[in-house]
């Protein structure tokens, strides 16, 4: 798609050349107006009640092996993590980064096996970022380590590895930064409750997604919030 909208630009830099100023602005109108659904698509939160997006995670398992990296790929889908179950997400910025690191995770570490006895199958940290760091960033974090063969990673909160940002895209929370840290496309930072691949509830920072946005709002999506829902629907 963005190919295409290059060949469009190339396109109408070289017809409006020739073409009367007044056809060159409706011209410019309409071009703009096919960049700006893609924006809109992926960074329209996805509502409370529909089904989360059905995509495919390329992740890493530990394999029977000697080898100094005992992994392979391993391709997990929606559907794996979510159908049948009753889950918690959040999802944030980038392993490594601040926030993320001496809060968002941490929280949710903490309040594990305490959101698990309020009905929730698992806990699962979404980030755009590739296999290989998500598991650098768990050790790093102190995260135990599940060293078990075919295991998730780790042994309570599993980091989930958006890479290609599909999953983001798809729940309509992709943010990019340029001039603010450039990230460049990263994820809103969000959490929810994913019943049975149903979007059950949503806490999403800020009122909204907001692109290239210099503050790092951090009040809804954290593990007391999500807790505190918890804890209003087993009474």
């Amino acid at each position: 798609m963005r190919f295409s909208l290059v060949v469009a630009a190339s396109l109408l830099r070289s017809i409006t050349a020739f073409a009367p100023s007044s056809q060159i602005r409706v011209s410019t109108v309409a071009m703009s107006s096919l960049s700006r659904p893609i924006i809109e698509e992926h960074s329209t939160p996805i509502k409370e009640g529909k089904t989360a997006p059905s995509v495919t995670f390329r992740t890493r398992t530990r394999i029977e092996s000697d080898d100094e990296n005992p992994f392979d790929w391993k391709d997990i889908t929606s559907e794996d993590l979510f159908k049948g179950k009753r889950s918690v997400i959040f999802s944030l910025p980038g392993a490594f980064t601040p926030t993320c690191s001496t809060t968002h995770l941490p929280g949710y570490e903490a309040v594990y096996e305490e959101m698990k006895s309020l009905g929730i199958d698992e806990v699962y940290c979404v980030s755009v970022n590739d296999a290989f760091v998500m598991r650098q960033w768990g050790l790093a974090q102190g995260l135990e380590e599940d060293k078990t063969v075919g295991s998730p990673g780790f042994k309570q909160v599993k980091l989930i590895p958006d890479g290609a940002c599909l999953f983001t895209r798809g729940m309509g929370m992709s943010a990019t930064w340029e001039k603010e840290r450039g990230f460049g496309e990263r994820s809103w930072r969000y959490a929810a409750i994913i019943d049975d691949m149903k979007v059950e509830k949503l806490f999403i920072e800020g009122g909204g997604v907001l692109q290239d946005y210099g503050p790092d709002p951090f009040e809804v999506s954290d593990s007391g919030t999500v807790l505190e829902y918890l804890k209003s629907k087993s009474n």
